[in-house]
């Protein structure tokens, strides 16, 4: 079996295998133009899958938005560590923390399949590999902007872009081979993160001892010494003093000018350092399995409704405790740099287990055929995920930087801006695509990715069937 009919098969087509009875015997068909996928080929549970994402990761992003670190890891650090503050952190940790992200590299990785299966389809060859590498390259040049320009240095479309380009060659893999990739991936930075935690704790034992030898007025010997200093350097990253915090917010509500020479050194530091770390055991793996699950017909809400109960069941019936058991230890050590290192061993199988919980409640929600309004407003806001996704980064880079807000909320208020702006979103993106077919980044992507300009503006007589 070819290539193409390999990846029709897989999204339920069949290409006719015949030669095209308008081309002259002899001669070759030119494979047909390379186009986004026409709005009947959308799928509608992929999109709403994306919605959730795209709102979701807001819910832990608005934290790094408006706070210093650590914020994110430690209440305690600033936003609040008690009453609403703790309450929102808790939840958020153990609902949510690392599976809008997953959310979106499934998603991301899903869209190979979609990409690359629908050009092979219509036998476009080469061309789709060209057009599948203008995708990650313009996305990867997005994220730079979207980092240094609009001034989040915890963006995503860097590593998608850089990640995206090693997904081409496993577009004809078989959904086992791909979850085993994913897996094997996991375990391996499960695997690191449990030899990091060896290091910390056995630094910070040789940290406390060379403390206690110099608060009895001994000597303390070259090694504990050097030991003491590598911890330090360690906990001041993860946990920096009043002053770098309270330096932090002087800067970010010195202006835009001000905030982009403080926050270039903490992306630079993410696009290099932490990348190479983290990204591909976290992202890339998701992306296999993201994968998998499109082979395996699970995000597109085919599967029976037992399977999407059952992955409801599993997901939540084990990763709410273990979320549960990570946040609790946490919380009664005081937030401690030692348990953060114990607790990141887990950490990627509770929110693995968490986003087979989430897929299982969308799916379910996409097949029951309920809440029609929210499964559109939804799917618009998937449809147009690029776009939602920069401009929550406007809004509140506006809001924190322009108006000087960066560390003035309390982390409980955070999210009545969060609900805010889910509301607009949920609402602007159903009534932007009545009138256009794209929403306006999706635009200029698909028209760099395609070397021509794309239609935007929908005619009078499609307005009303764009959201069918």
């Amino acid at each position: 079996m070819n290539p193409t009919t390999r990846v029709a098969e897989s999204r339920g087509e069949l290409p006719d295998g015949g030669p095209d009875p308008a081309t002259p015997r002899g001669e070759v068909a030119f494979p047909t133009a390379l186009a986004p996928v026409a709005e009947p080929e959308r799928l509608p549970s992929v999109d709403v899958l994306r919605g959730v994402a795209v709102l979701g990761i807001l819910l832990l992003n608005i934290v790094g938005m408006a706070m210093p670190d650590p914020a994110y890891w430690d209440p305690s650090g600033w936003g609040g560590d008690d009453g609403w503050n703790l309450r929102v952190w808790w939840i958020n940790n153990v609902c949510f923390e690392g599976t809008m992200r997953a959310l979106f590299s499934l998603l991301f990785g899903a869209g190979v399949l979609l990409f690359t299966g629908k050009g092979e389809a219509k036998g476009a060859g080469l061309s789709v590999a060209d057009a599948w590498y203008r995708r990650t390259i313009w996305l990867f040049l997005f994220g730079l902007v979207h980092a240094y320009v609009l001034l989040w240095p915890g963006e995503i479309l860097y590593a998608y872009g850089l990640m995206g380009m090693f997904l081409f060659p496993f577009r004809h893999a078989s959904a086992r081979r791909l979850a085993l990739l994913g897996t094997a991936l996991l375990l391996a930075g499960a695997a690191l993160a449990l030899y990091e935690s060896r290091q910390a704790l056995t630094l910070h034992a040789q940290a406390t001892a060379a403390d206690a030898l110099e608060a009895r007025g001994e000597d303390v010997p070259p090694e504990l010494e050097k030991a003491r200093e590598e911890w330090q350097a360690k906990a001041e990253l993860m946990q920096p003093p009043p002053e770098a915090r309270e330096e932090a917010v002087a800067a970010m509500q010195g202006g835009f000018f001000s905030a982009m020479r403080y926050r270039a050194g903490l992306t630079y530091w993410i696009h290099s350092e932490f990348h190479y770390r983290y990204a591909y055991f976290d992202v890339l793996s998701f992306m296999f399995i993201g994968m998998a699950l499109f082979r395996w017909r699970i995000v597109q809400a085919e599967r029976p409704g037992r399977w999407y109960g059952l992955m409801i069941l599993i997901g939540y019936g084990l990763g709410i405790p273990l979320n549960w058991y990570e946040t609790a230890t946490s919380a009664a050590s005081g937030f401690s740099l030692v348990t953060f290192y114990q607790m990141s061993v887990t950490y990627d199988l509770g929110r693995l287990l968490m986003v087979t919980g989430h897929i299982g409640v969308v799916m379910l929600l996409c097949r029951s055929g309920l809440l029609p309004g929210l499964r559109t407003g939804l799917a618009a806001v998937g449809r147009m995920a690029l776009t939602n996704y920069l401009l929550q980064t406007v809004i509140t880079t506006t809001l924190f930087v322009g108006f000087a807000q960066f560390g003035q909320w309390q982390r409980y208020e955070l999210y009545a801006l969060v609900l805010a702006i889910w509301a607009f979103q949920m609402v602007l993106s159903p009534l932007w695509l009545r009138r256009y077919h794209f929403g306006p980044m999706e635009w200029l992507w698909r028209s760099l990715i395609y070397l021509r300009a794309q239609p935007f503006r929908r005619s009078l007589a499609g307005r009303g069937e764009c959201l069918a």
